[in-house]
């Protein structure tokens, strides 16, 4: 069975790139660890933005890292079992993640904190430009 383009309107020009991203998005996430996206309104310092929040208890600032890779966001956490602990029972265990989120064109990651056990991302939105542009039409005979 093949898939039918969700971008294969005729007048939807150049989408292939895009329909590559959201299948790849798609394939890409297992649930962990959770998060949520808000949107924050304008305040008297900052733009309209997003914050990702993921939680991540018991990772600390040194098993994160928080880089933005070809307009990918990428979140990756490590943890290491330490081999000196004798654990009973094991209900939480050490693990790794990589979570990915796709970025428009222009969206600008302005930083990241980590606080009781949530690790918050704030991007900007791009304020979007207007463009008309007039194109000439050459006569021909």
């Amino acid at each position: 069975m093949s898939r039918i383009p969700s971008l294969s309107s005729p007048f939807l020009l150049g989408f292939d790139e895009i329909e590559r991203v959201l299948d790849r998005v798609a394939k890409g996430s297992d649930g962990y660890p959770p998060y949520n996206i808000e949107r924050l309104p304008r305040d008297g310092n900052h733009p309209e933005r997003l914050r990702i929040t993921l939680a991540v208890a018991g990772f600390t600032r040194d098993q994160l890292d928080v880089t933005v890779e070809e307009s990918q966001l990428v979140i990756r956490g490590r943890q290491q079992d330490d081999k000196s602990r004798q654990f009973l029972h094991r209900g939480i265990a050490a693990r790794q993640f990589q979570r990915t989120f796709v970025l428009a064109d222009g969206m600008e990651v302005l930083g990241a904190d980590l606080k009781n056990g949530l690790l918050m991302i704030d991007l900007a939105r791009p304020e979007p430009e207007r463009v008309v542009k007039t194109i000439s039409i050459n006569e021909q005979e």
